[in-house]
């Protein structure tokens, strides 16, 4: 009897705390839809501005999402099959963007085309500092370390014996990864790049150090919230906000809709 009132203390606990930080996320979401109406959405969604940063954003996450699918697939794969020197170092390594401060991968990234290499890919190919294409690189950055961890989770799941079939065969290693391991691993190529875009979307430190927030140019969803701020339109920043809390809750319902059928989330 003792034990199981001990047991049930236990369960009791636990369950306090994570109702807590439950109560806490549903408390933050319900003050911030109720603090605007209809009428602010419909105000903000007149101002150019606004409107400018909202294709922007929409635009700059998913070629963000796109390019960290398309690191992430092959890199997950080397990560999750293969054992090489070096191999937890390398792990280690594309997790860095994910703990580093988000302005400290603006200045790295601001720092770097300052370099010789910086400066010569600038001026001969394309200008990339304050520029469109540094919101997409910023946003990146951030985005495929987490494209590329759920890419690695989700090939570590995969059954290798499928592939070693194929190979056995007669495909070729790169046969069996389109015809075998490409379609199992569907559903978390969709979970990565959901993930990617979703963070992408909040991104704001480095794209405000390496693009800087230039209205109508370099100007994305958090950018106008700042900007909004600093100029004391609350509404308009809250309405805007509340976008971002949309569009990001719509897609990591996807991510975990397609990442649990893989095991992943």
């Amino acid at each position: 009897m003792n034990s199981k009132l001990k047991g049930q203390g236990f369960l009791a606990g636990v369950g306090l705390l994570a109702g807590f930080y439950a109560v806490l996320i549903l408390s933050l979401l319900l003050v911030d839809f109720g603090a605007t109406d209809w009428a602010d959405f419909r105000a903000a969604l007149k101002s150019d501005a606004i409107l400018y940063s909202i294709k922007l954003s929409f635009l700059s996450c998913t070629l963000a999402a796109i390019l960290s699918l398309i690191v992430a697939v092959p890199t997950g794969y080397l990560l999750a099959r293969f054992r090489f020197p070096g191999r937890g170092m390398l792990a280690a390594l594309f997790d860095v963007p994910i703990v580093l401060p988000p302005l400290v991968v603006g200045l790295s990234l601001l720092i770097l085309f300052q370099t010789a290499f910086g400066r010569f890919f600038e001026a001969n190919i394309m200008e990339v500092t304050y520029e469109l294409p540094s919101v997409v690189l910023a946003q990146f950055v951030v985005g495929c370390a987490f494209a590329v961890r759920t890419m690695r989770l989700c090939f570590e799941r995969i059954d290798p014996r499928c592939e070693q079939v194929a190979r056995t065969l007669g495909c070729s290693r790169g046969q069996a990864f389109r015809t075998v391991v490409l379609p199992e691993a569907r559903g978390g190529m969709i979970a990565a790049a959901s993930l990617a875009w979703a963070r992408a979307l909040g991104e704001f430190g480095p794209i405000l150090v390496f693009s800087g927030a230039t209205r109508m140019k370099t100007e994305v969803l958090p950018t106008t919230v700042f900007l909004e701020l600093s100029l004391g339109n609350l509404q308009a920043a809250l309405a805007v906000s509340l976008l971002m809390v949309v569009g990001a809750i719509a897609v990591l319902m996807l991510a975990r809709t397609f990442g649990m059928r893989g095991g992943l989330l």
